[in-house]
């Protein structure tokens, strides 16, 4: 129906946007001195994506009374929405804008309480995730949690950094934007095996059984391990080849660099978009 296709839209577009800004406060908390061309940047970025993502998520929690009736005109029915507002629904949304508040803030203001501001709104936004969804509903609540908030830490900083990534490998100087990358890449090779063990955690306890993997939520995480498997040689490529090229000052290096990254950048955002339809739409039991 017309309001769930919106509504699922809102939510894709508020998960793009939420997480950006959480890789980003991220990645200034982490390099920022070592920025001077593109701190600043970053920073203004990072608060416009922080800006946007609470207009997505506000609109796409004034529509769930609209979900609840199954027409537009439900947004403003007052039974619906109070429904809405003493629902867990409410407490995700509260605890995604503080951190959007706190990351802003945090953005905004240099140091240590600068710093400390947007770690805990990056925590607070993370957590929100396993206040609703099916996570929330599970005898294991408290071990997938855990889990779930592993598996999001590791996206934030894969899909929220490679936007720095890219201003960093064309503004700073070479020697500058290798080193970065260099960092960047020594984290990923111990976190990615985490993303990948955590979604398989996920999969495991939340599955019935392997019949399901015939289902549509099913077929859905099987495309999110299909687009996975698509980024590990892309990532490989920047890791091994050129980022090593960017740091020797190669300007062709530099370009396939910037280019692997932006085909990493819409995979990622793909699997976020089939991670908001099948999380919405569907669930592990069918």
């Amino acid at each position: 129906m017309p309001v769930d296709v919106l509504s699922v839209t809102l939510r894709a577009l508020s998960f793009l946007t939420l997480f950006q800004a959480a890789g980003i406060a991220l990645f200034v908390a982490l390099r920022e001195p070592e920025l001077p061309n593109t701190g600043r940047s970053l920073r203004r970025i990072g608060i416009l994506a922080a800006l946007i993502a609470a207009a997505f998520l506000l609109a796409q929690y004034l529509l769930e009374a609209g979900r609840m009736r199954g027409e537009l005109g439900g947004v403003l029915d007052p039974t619906l929405q109070g429904i809405v507002m003493h629902s867990s629904a409410s407490l995700a949304l509260s605890s995604r804008l503080l951190g959007l508040l706190l990351i802003v803030g945090g953005l905004l203001r240099a140091g240590t309480v600068g710093g400390m501001a947007r770690v805990i709104g990056v925590v607070l936004l993370l957590a929100s995730f396993t206040f609703v969804g099916h996570t929330s509903k599970d005898a294991l609540h408290w071990l997938l949690s855990l889990v779930l908030l592993a598996h999001l830490s590791v996206v934030a900083f894969w899909y929220g950094g490679l936007l720095p990534l890219y201003l960093v490998s064309s503004q700073e100087p070479p020697q500058t934007a290798g080193w970065v990358v260099q960092q960047f890449s020594a984290r990923a090779v111990w976190l990615v095996p985490v993303l990948l063990l955590a979604g398989l955690i996920l999969a495991t306890l939340l599955l019935p059984n392997l019949a399901a993997l015939r289902r549509p939520y099913g077929e859905l995480l099987i495309a999110k391990v299909v687009g996975f498997c698509a980024l590990m040689p892309l990532a490989a490529l920047n890791r091994w080849r050129f980022g090593p090229g960017l740091q020797r000052g190669d300007p062709v290096a530099g370009r396939r660099f910037r280019q692997l990254l932006v085909a990493e950048f819409v995979l990622l955002a793909t699997i976020l978009c089939v991670t908001d339809v099948m999380t919405t739409f569907y669930s592990p039991e069918g």
